[in-house]
C-alpha cells in the first residue's frame, strides 16, 4: 500500500504541472488579446481620421495648411496650447495652464467623464459612462488609455486601479 504523504507528493506534483501549463495558456492568450487589441484600436484611429477628413474644415485646420508649417503634430514642448487635436494624436504630456481641448476626442470623453464623477471611477465604470456597453475589450481598451493619461500625468492611479484627475487638473469639455 503506498504511503500518504507519496500519493499527496504525486497529486502535488500533477496540480504543479497543471499550474504551469495554464500559465504558459494564459501568457499565450494574454499577448494575443492584446495584438488583438492593437489592431482594433489602429482600426478605430484609422475610421476616424478618415471621417474627420471627409467632414471637411468645420473647426479643424485643414490637412494641407498647418498653422506651424511643420507637417508633424507639435510637442508638449514647442507650444503650451496645440490646437486641432485628432484621433490618435500623441497625448501631451501635462503641465499648468494646458487643456483638456489639447487631447484627441477619445481622451476628452474620458477626462469628461472624470470631471463629473465624486471621485476615482475604476475602468469598467469609467467605459460605462461613456456610453459603451462595458465589455472586456471595451474596457481594455479605455484602460490602456487611461493608463496613458497617466504616464503623462493628467489623470491619477489609485492602489486599488482606479482613476481620478491628477492635482491641478481641470477637466471636462473642450
Amino acid at each position: 500500500m503506498p504511503s500518504v504523504i507519496g500519493l499527496l507528493e504525486e497529486r502535488e506534483r500533477a496540480a504543479a504541472q497543471r499550474v504551469e501549463v495554464l500559465r504558459a495558456e494564459a501568457d499565450r492568450v494574454l499577448a494575443a488579446l492584446r495584438e488583438a487589441e492593437l489592431d482594433w484600436e489602429r482600426f478605430v484611429v484609422s475610421r476616424e481620421t478618415v471621417l474627420e477628413v471627409l467632414a471637411g474644415p468645420d473647426g479643424a485646420e485643414e490637412a494641407d495648411t498647418p498653422a506651424s508649417g511643420d507637417p508633424e503634430p507639435p510637442s508638449p514642448s514647442s507650444s503650451s496650447s496645440p490646437s486641432g487635436a485628432v484621433p490618435g494624436s500623441v497625448v501631451p504630456a501635462w503641465c499648468e495652464g494646458l487643456v483638456v481641448a489639447v487631447l484627441s476626442p477619445e481622451y476628452q470623453r474620458i477626462m469628461t467623464v472624470l470631471t463629473a464623477a465624486e471621485g476615482a471611477l475604476s475602468c469598467k465604470e469609467i467605459t460605462a459612462g461613456l456610453g459603451v456597453e462595458p465589455v472586456a475589450a471595451k474596457v481594455e481598451g479605455v484602460r490602456s488609455k487611461a493608463n496613458r493619461l497617466v504616464r503623462r500625468g493628467w489623470l491619477a492611479k489609485e492602489p486599488s486601479g482606479r482613476f481620478a484627475l491628477s492635482t491641478g487638473v481641470r477637466g471636462g469639455g473642450s
